[in-house]
């Protein structure tokens, strides 16, 4: 028997979920960033006019220990629900609870299977149906293996970058789904601009230049939580690629995060062969399987 508790900010949902999240920290890497990050910067998540409050949770088996975490803080909608593994009877019961206290549930992100048992306990409840928008891949390097040159060069983004930076992070959603075969009409947008600025400010983004220093890629990376980083986004405008920029990119942000002491990992679409495939020659090996689920409620 498990039960569920919901915290209303980062600062708790850590105190209780800390070595939880320690003790698998490349699984954890979603809600261990953004935790540590709203906690850092004060931000909050789901917007006021949504209906209903951002919330974090921690489910604790019968002896008290922490078995499974969650949480709910996206600000884009469907504000979809994001959660790590868990006992099956928790993410059930965490499907009905939602349904029974009213609060609408449009998406459920994460690990397998965690994230289908959920969301069809709740569609169930509420007489919905799910579909898989997207199955990703989460993967970790541990030998990292050198990319094949490129030219130009990796630059760390500056305050002057911030419009190019937030252009092209926009695109990236829509240009990942086309890139595996999908055709989504609106990605949401994955970076604010004042959330963008902390993050050069902070280091966290670098463009690939070419030789006549025009920015013709740009990644991304979440600094460490509980030791690990994570790559992200990864993003190339059509008419710049082919010429082996993002493996480049990827390869010496990757370099210099693991030279730095920690772990790295990043995720991937399972239906994107490209992008897998350059991921797999530098040394990314998969780590676990997640899933984004829609769940498509009843009119009316």
């Amino acid at each position: 028997m498990t039960t569920l508790e919901f915290h209303p900010d980062a600062e708790g949902f850590l105190a209780a979920a800390a070595d939880h999240l320690a003790a698998n920290p490349t699984g954890s890497t979603v809600v261990a960033s953004v935790a540590a990050r709203m906690q850092r910067d004060g931000t909050g998540g789901v917007p006021v006019d949504a209906g209903f409050a951002s919330w974090w949770l921690v489910v604790r088996d019968e002896a008290g220990q922490v078995v499974g975490a969650g949480m709910r803080t996206a600000p884009f909608e469907p504000y979809p629900l994001y959660l790590l593994t868990m006992p099956e009877d928790a993410a059930a019961e965490l499907g009905r609870v939602l349904a029974d206290r009213g609060e609408p549930v449009g998406a459920v992100n994460g690990a397998l299977p965690a994230v289908e048992v959920c969301a069809i306990a709740y569609a169930e409840a509420v007489g919905g149906t799910v579909r898989q928008a997207e199955q990703m891949r989460l993967q970790e390097v541990e030998e990292l293996v050198p990319a094949r040159a490129a030219s130009g060069r990796l630059r760390s983004a500056g305050p002057e970058d911030l419009d190019l930076a937030h252009r092209w992070f926009d695109a990236f959603g829509a240009a990942a789904a086309a890139q595996a075969g999908r055709h989504d009409p609106h990605p949401p947008p994955i970076e604010s601009r004042d959330s963008l600025a902390k993050r050069i400010a902070a280091g966290e983004i670098w463009f690939w230049e070419d030789p006549e220093g025009v920015p013709v890629h740009v990644t991304g990376f979440n600094p460490p939580s509980f030791g690990v980083a994570r790559i992200g986004p990864v993003y190339t405008p059509d008419e710049h690629r082919g010429h082996g920029y993002a493996a480049a990119a990827v390869a010496e942000v990757s370099a210099r995060l693991l030279a730095g002491g920690s772990r790295v990992c990043l995720f991937t679409d399972a239906a994107n062969a490209t992008s897998n495939g350059v991921y797999e020659r530098l040394g990314y090996r998969p780590v676990v399987d997640m899933a984004n689920l829609l769940v498509d409620l009843p009119e009316g």
